[in-house]
């Protein structure tokens, strides 16, 4: 019996322990949305997938409670697929191998997918459940939300037919959330003619690895380090004093991830490569002093490695190089009214450079829409001048608050009766499908709210287990106390 099944609330943890079992990685959801509808039929609900590889559900009020709003329970089945180097698990196939490490609920190498596994658990828990009280409930996990918000976005109109909306998608116990920021995709492209490596020269490997990473929504205010923007300070360097040339490039893997690791193969003449030895142990040196109280301990590693037929040619690979320099990454600015809260940021997420074809991949979020605008034609405008061409995609529009919202009035109540203190009420620069479900039914009442996550989106991401009986007694308060119709 697996540890996890033994932690309280019961009814959440044996479910996200079963779902631990089922691979989910984005884009490989066949598996979990089959798991999805045997489980409806197993409990006696009625559940079907939509046309936009959703899985819903319904399940009739409780007696009594049939003039009670319709509650929609929202939730995401995919999970970022994110591992550690040394780890041979394959997302597609393997299940997480979760354990108990004190408060936290941990996984072995990857990431423990409770982001939004507890969400959907919770649903799973609301759905068998044989003595809740609750007017009408409908289930809406949606599919692919970590890469590009597939589900909601396609997600069919008519469909739905609830009130209020609960998203179970936030990684903070204690918060309700009423807004998030927007979102979109950049992506710059190049292909090009290599040119033939220097016979005479060596290759080497530099690597910068060993960074926390991080979600690029919740995290990106902190000031971690992105190892595509590190090692670009490298390699620019190597060009211009060691007559370095880039031959590949390939550095993160998720666009809603900050990128913890980051490889690029240059050649060089052989007198050079002590040189080229200094100049990476004065970075690895300079960068743990830069991020000192942030990151750990920063690796930058250099190898020997077989010389490669070809290389980027040189104009290319320097207009590559300064546009990779010149991006900007981090945040772009807070809210004005709320200075601690990141209102507008970009994630340099991915770059691949080999084999004649260039690839960066950036994701901007703001809570403003001109201001992600103007990011937008900031980096559009850097990569054009690099030669690239420039796609946008995925965009999505943010959640804007709703002060007067009638459902968080009383979920705050029920928050101070149920614990004895206030929850807070405040916005994320996540990007949650709140706005995107709000877009396509727009008198929704909604809020978001969740157990305690940290470091969503990497290896060491964690559950703080004690938290989930917070937020299961808040889930199961709030629909005992859903407002007449």
């Amino acid at each position: 019996m697996s540890e996890i099944k033994n932690l309280k609330p019961e009814c959440i943890w044996r479910n996200f322990d079963a779902l631990t079992q089922v691979p989910r990685p984005s884009g490989h959801l066949e598996k979990v949305q089959q798991y999805l509808l045997d489980f409806a039929k197993k409990v006696g609900v009625e559940a079907f997938k939509d046309e936009a590889e959703n899985i819903v559900m319904r399940k009739p009020a409780t007696p009594g409670m049939e003039n009670r709003k319709t509650v929609i329970l929202q939730a995401h089945m995919d999970m970022v697929p994110q591992k550690e180097q040394t780890s041979t698990h394959n997302f597609e196939t393997d299940p997480i191998q979760t354990y108990i490490d004190g408060d936290w609920v941990k996984a072995k190498g990857t990431t423990l997918g409770a982001d939004d596994g507890l969400g959907v658990a919770a649903i799973m828990a609301v759905m068998e459940a044989k003595d809740l009280k609750h007017g009408p409930i409908e289930a809406l996990i949606t599919s692919d939300e970590e890469t590009g918000m597939y589900g909601a976005n396609n997600l069919p109109a008519g469909e739905l037919t609830g009130e209020i909306l609960l998203n179970l998608d936030t990684e903070q116990e204690g918060e309700l959330i009423i807004g998030s920021a927007g979102g979109l995709d950049i992506t710059a492209t190049l292909d090009y003619q290599e040119a033939e490596s220097d016979k005479d020269d060596i290759a080497v490997r530099i690597t910068v690895k060993g960074l926390k990473g991080g979600h690029s929504g919740l995290e990106i205010g902190e000031g971690r380090g992105n190892a595509n923007k590190m090692l670009v300070r490298i390699v620019r360097e190597a060009i211009a004093d060691d007559e370095a040339r880039l031959a590949s490039w390939h550095g993160g893997n998720m666009r809603n991830a900050i990128p913890r690791e980051a490889e690029a193969v240059l050649t060089l003449p052989k007198e050079n490569k002590a040189d080229l030895m200094e100049l990476v142990a004065d970075y690895k040196e300079t960068f743990n002093d830069e991020y000192k109280g942030i990151e750990d301990e920063i690796d930058v590693t250099v190898e020997d490695v077989e010389l490669p037929a070809h290389v980027v040619p040189q104009e290319i690979q320097d207009n590559l190089v300064d546009a990779v320099y010149a991006a900007h990454n981090g945040v772009w600015r807070y809210i004005p009214s709320m200075p601690n809260i990141v209102e507008t940021s970009s994630n340099l997420a991915i770059v691949d450079i080999d084999g004649g074809k260039a690839a960066v991949k950036i994701l901007a979020r703001s809570s403003s829409e001109t201001k992600k605008d103007e990011l937008a034609t900031s980096l559009e405008s850097c990569f054009n001048m690099a030669g690239m061409k420039v796609e946008f995609s995925g965009g999505y529009g943010g959640w804007d608050p709703n002060t007067d919202s009638e459902l968080i009035k009383v979920m705050r109540r029920i928050y101070n009766e149920l614990f004895n203190e206030e929850p807070t009420v405040q916005v994320v620069h996540a990007g949650l499908e709140c706005s995107i479900i709000l877009s396509k039914y727009p008198g929704l009442d909604i809020c978001s709210f969740g157990p305690t996550l940290l470091s969503p989106h990497t290896p060491t991401e964690r559950a703080y287990w004690p938290s989930a009986t917070k937020f299961w007694d808040l889930l199961v308060k709030t629909l005992e106390e859903t407002p007449v119709k």
